[in-house]
This record gives structure tokens, sequence and C-alpha cells, in this order.
């Protein structure tokens, strides 16, 4: 049995197993966006840090404040 055979006998046992699911983290990071800026609604990460946030209302919204824009943040 030669090197063909194998790689093919393989292929069949990896065919049997099923598709495997994708590795991507795009669904689990989507359903981990639950800071919303009030104002223009762009969503960011749990993780996001304060500084981020003001950093996001001085250059999108001058003249307001981070509380202003993000109502429900606690700071944790």
């Amino acid at each position: 049995m030669g090197n063909g055979a194998k790689a093919a006998q393989k292929r069949e046992r990896n065919a049997k197993a099923g598709a495997k699911e994708g590795k991507s983290s795009l669904k689990v990071n989507e359903a981990a966006k639950n800071i919303v800026c009030g104002t223009c609604k762009q969503a960011f990460l749990v993780t996001t840090r304060l500084p981020a946030l003001q950093q996001h209302v001085e250059n999108k919204h001058s003249g307001k404040t981070v509380a202003d824009c993000f109502p429900t943040y606690t700071g944790s």
C-alpha cells in the first residue's frame, strides 16, 4: 500500500466524520457588543474601557460627555 492509498483512506474517514464547524469568532464578537453610543448607535465590545469611550466622544460628538453618549455604562 503506497502513500497515495493512505491519503485516500484518510480523506474518506474525514468525509464520514462530517463537515467541521468553522473557527470564526465573528458571531461571538457580535454578541459581545453591548455598549452602544446613544447618539450614533455605534456598538462597542463589553471589554471596552472608559478611555476608549472618552476618545469616541471627543472625536465624534464634541460638546457631549461620556454620560450623554453612554448612559448605561457602569465603568466595570
